[in-house]
């Protein structure tokens, strides 16, 4: 046996390494494979429609139900008829019985079985009672076509041969020991291809006691069963499909209008705001479009005040910039007057004399940051971008404020290398790249600030690194806004306007790209521009790490700034994840702001 089991495993073996060398097993693979992707690919498909669809729910719900109830409904029912039919024939088929052992009773009431001859009297006694007219008669009970089978059984002691008329091989043997024994038996089986019930029962005679059956044939029975199987599967089918068109049509109702309702809704979040539900009816969805219909044109009004609000705002912004140039530059010309005759005054006016000139040079920072914040703010602003060596951007802005380095005695350590190019509006990013090496030397404490370059196939990204106080949890996020401040009580070295890191964030947006701040207390802070390389060119990585040592920017306190395009309504949150792969998606930062 195991010789044997090896030779087939050797067999299967070869037979295998033949199937691959000629491929069939490698293309019974590829179309398992192709097969099991469009199963799956089906699968998700009904489990996105089954997501998506509330009346392909509702539908395939009520579908289920009605044809479990209805698949109970007929197992109850086909029972019911199988049992009932199967009574009567019953009940007819014992009568009847009664009825012909009573008429064999009479005939063989004085024949001995086992006397010569006995076998003609029983198959004769059998033959007129299958002509007789006892089924015919008014009132008698009828089973249905009948067989008849007459016999002796075993002779007593087992001698002799039984005698016998009709098919007496269709009786069972355990039937036949009952009936021997004294009593009414029945029992149901199948003769040849056909159910068949047999009654058997003993017969008195002159001599010893027969036994009579009579054989009914169940096929009649079996054809009305079969009719009634049909009937209920075809009733169940039709009722299947009219309750599925019936809850469709009914599901259809209820979720058109909830449907219709989701498309207004859509339409008015895209900024259709006349958008509006048709009411029709007094029902509970009319109610539902009437409660619709007021909120959005509550909504309406309060987006339409807020926007001629943030007009009057940025209007009234830019026109009280322009109105201070005028007395601001005659104030200049006489500060400028006093600041040249300096040495000729007191000691106090000269202190006077400079301070007035330092406050009119802030303050003419502040009008043009003004001015360039109402104009990003109306939508305004123009990218003149054009294809630079950022080496060379960077140098200038830095060389911009060297000047105020060396004042605070900050070294300034540079990593910047040449040919990195990038389409940028030059303009603009050194004014990036001066607030925030500005920023890093007011809040460096005098240590060394970190200026690098870096760029790949995608982007370009100059980093700020300073080692001073550093960024509290939450701070990262704070940075961007108008006019905050770390620290009050800090002076500033650069005297800026606080609209500068606000400026800086909106000119990075400008030109799809990103500012991103990172900090923590006592280790400084690293401000990350990151530019792409071409315009409208989306970015999904920063070729330089925004932590130190490469930290994930979702490990770290920082604030990405979301591409362009993005409503300034979700600039509002505050998030200080940085996961620039999540940036595209736009999460919500804080909303830009200015200094540190």
């Amino acid at each position: 046996m195991i010789s044997a089991g090896r030779g087939v495993g050797r067999l299967l073996g070869r037979v295998g390494r033949r199937l691959a060398r000629t491929g069939v097993a490698r293309r019974l693979a590829t179309v398992g494979h192709h097969t099991v992707l469009g199963v799956t690919e089906v699968r998700n498909a009904f489990a996105a429609a089954w997501r998506r669809s509330l009346q392909l729910r509702v539908a395939v719900s009520t579908l289920a139900l009605s044809t479990a109830v209805v698949l109970v409904l007929g197992l109850v029912l086909q029972t019911q008829i199988a049992d009932r039919l199967v009574q009567g024939k019953f009940d007819a088929a014992v009568t009847q019985t009664e009825s012909a052992r009573a008429v064999l009773e009479r005939d063989l009431s004085g024949v001995d079985p086992d006397r010569e001859g006995a076998q003609a009297t029983l198959t004769n006694a059998l033959e007129q009672l299958t002509n007789s007219s006892i089924a015919d008669q008014p009132g008698s009970p009828t089973a249905g076509e009948f067989r008849a089978v007459l016999t002796t059984g075993d002779t007593p002691g087992g001698s002799g041969r039984p005698v016998s008329a009709g098919t007496v091989g269709d009786i069972p043997p355990d039937m036949a020991a009952a009936v021997a024994a004294g009593g009414l038996a029945r029992k149901y089986v199948t003769v040849g291809d056909t159910p068949t019930l047999i009654i058997g029962q003993p017969v008195t005679t002159a001599g010893r006691d027969l036994q009579f059956y009579l054989l009914f044939p169940l096929d009649a029975e079996q054809r009305t069963l079969g009719l009634v199987q049909s009937t209920l599967i075809v009733s169940g089918l039709v009722l299947i499909i009219l309750l599925a068109a019936i809850t469709s049509l009914v599901t259809r109702q209820v979720v058109r209008p909830v449907r219709q309702a989701a498309e207004v809704a859509e339409r008015f979040a895209d900024g259709h705001l006349d958008e509006r539900m048709p009411v029709r009816g007094d029902d509970e969805m009319a109610r539902l479009g009437e409660s619709y219909n007021e909120m959005a044109s509550s909504i309406q009004t309060q987006i339409r005040q807020l926007e001629e609000f943030g007009a009057l705002q940025r209007r009234f912004t830019s026109d009280v910039s322009h109105e201070l140039r005028t007395p601001l530059t005659t104030v200049r010309m006489a500060a400028d007057v006093l600041y040249a005759s300096r040495e000729e005054l007191l000691p106090a006016l000269r202190r006077s004399s400079e301070l007035l000139v330092t406050e009119l040079d802030r303050f003419e920072a502040l009008l043009a940051d003004l001015l360039e914040i109402s104009r990003l703010d109306a939508g305004v602003a123009e990218l003149g971008a054009e294809r630079l060596d950022m080496h060379g951007v960077v140098s200038r802005a830095v060389e911009a404020v060297r000047g105020l380095a060396e004042e605070s005695g900050t070294p300034l350590v540079l990593d910047l290398p040449i040919d990195v190019v990038a389409e940028v509006d030059s303009r603009r990013v050194e004014r990036i790249i001066r607030n925030l090496v500005a920023n890093a030397i007011d809040h460096g404490e005098g240590r060394p600030v970190e200026v690098t370059l870096a760029g790949d196939d995608d982007a370009v990204a100059v980093a700020v690194r300073d080692h001073g106080v550093g960024l509290r949890p939450g701070e990262a996020g704070l940075v961007f806004n108008r006019f905050w401040r770390a620290e009050e009580s800090r002076a500033r070295r650069s005297g800026g306007s606080g609209l500068g890191l606000s400026i800086s964030l909106e000119d990075a947006r400008l030109h799809g790209g990103w500012l991103q701040a990172w900090g923590r207390p006592g280790e400084g802070s690293t401000f990350r521009l990151t530019l792409p390389r071409t315009v409208n060119c989306k970015i999904t990585t920063s070729p330089l790490p925004l932590g130190p040592d490469g930290t994930r920017p979702a490990e770290t306190n920082s604030v990405p700034t979301p591409p362009l395009g993005i409503p300034r309504g979700l600039l509002d949150g505050d998030d200080e994840s940085d996961d620039p792969a999540t940036v595209q998606g736009a999460p919500p930062v804080s909303r830009p702001g200015g200094r540190r």
